[in-house]
């Protein structure tokens, strides 16, 4: 396998649930003081790695919560938004010109900021009253597994938590052996389709901003592939009519409660495209994780299985993921 260390993959996971007392004390702190709303904002596919959680926090409870990528914010803004409220914002760099203009925004209204970032001392971290420094830790998922899981358990939304945050320390490893399982069968993906002129990507619930972000993110920004992300529930209501025979669709199978709706485009798409390719959660084993809470890990299984085809398409394309033409290259 390319690009792969099971060893340096373990112990960045660990890193993160090493935290888990520290990252839990946030949510403690945040619900003993209340809130009235839950706001996600950031940029590009730092909000799209948040919104699955808008996703459960709606599903399972009756708390408020809201998300709004930052560019919008500072511009439109949100009334439902109070000095009451929390914000929970993320950015790798810690200094990503729009999220910062956002907390800056947030600050100004009296929000409470927990930042999620990737260095220590960011202009994000000053701002903000909570921060987690995840530096090389992956998947940054798993802080908002214990950051809102753990809220959701004090509102009696969720508990199971504890358990489940237990059952996490698991993750890590199991994580590797989705990689390992999904190896192949992404290699040749990335061998057959990677000079497509034109792919389509689908997801639904929690995975459809994994399908937005990868495609934006990994294939437009870091590959320069030409693609389209559509959600399941969308799919019908125009972008059925792209489908040919030598169009190249992607679908991502969520084990969520959404999968009904991919599994009606994966039913059309198969009979109208010899270039359909699945990728579905339900494919991979997670050893030390319990079944029942399989529904709520498909952003991270698919994340796994996503990087080997990252990793894969950077070797088969020659063009490192880290190359960019414009992106943090010059003023826009």
């Amino acid at each position: 396998m390319v690009n792969f260390n099971e060893k340096q993959m373990i112990d960045n996971y660990a890193y993160i649930y090493n935290q888990r007392k520290e990252i839990e004390k946030i949510s403690d702190d945040l619900c003993e003081k209340g809130f009235d709303l839950l706001f996600f904002t950031s940029s590009g596919g730092s909000l799209a790695m948040m919104q699955p959680f808008e996703q459960y926090v709606n599903q399972m409870s009756d708390i408020p919560v809201d998300s709004m990528i930052s560019a919008d914010l500072i511009l439109l803004g949100n009334n439902r938004i109070t000095s009451n409220s929390v914000a929970f914002l993320t950015s790798k760099s810690g200094d990503t010109k729009e999220t910062i203009e956002a907390a800056k925004y947030l600050k100004k209204i009296g929000v409470r900021l927990v930042s999620v970032v990737g260095v220590s001392n960011s202009p994000l971290e000053e701002l903000s009253d909570y921060c987690i420094v995840y530096k090389e830790g992956r998947p940054q998922e798993l802080i908002f597994y214990l950051l809102i899981g753990k809220i959701l358990y004090h509102h009696d939304a969720f508990k199971d938590y504890l358990n489940f945050a237990d059952e996490l320390e698991n993750l890590g490893a199991a994580l590797v052996q989705v990689r390992v399982q999904a190896d192949e069968k992404c290699k040749r993906y990335a061998e057959k389709f990677y000079k497509e002129p034109y792919n389509i990507w689908i997801g639904s619930g929690d995975l459809w901003p994994t399908a937005y972000s990868y495609s934006m993110c990994v294939l437009e920004e870091s590959q320069w592939i030409r693609t389209k992300s559509v959600s399941s529930a969308e799919f019908f209501h125009g972008t059925i009519e792209l489908l040919e025979e030598n169009v190249c669709v992607t679908l991502l199978l969520t084990e969520g409660s959404t999968r009904t709706m991919d599994e009606r485009v994966r039913d059309f798409a198969i009979n109208h495209t010899g270039k359909l390719t699945c990728f579905d959660t339900k494919d991979y084993e997670l050893p030390g994780i319990s079944e029942k809470y399989r529904k709520y890990l498909s952003p991270v299984i698919m994340a796994a299985v996503l990087q080997r085809v990252s990793k894969n398409l950077e070797v088969i394309t020659n063009h490192s993921l880290d190359i960019r033409r414009y992106y943090r290259k010059s003023e826009y």
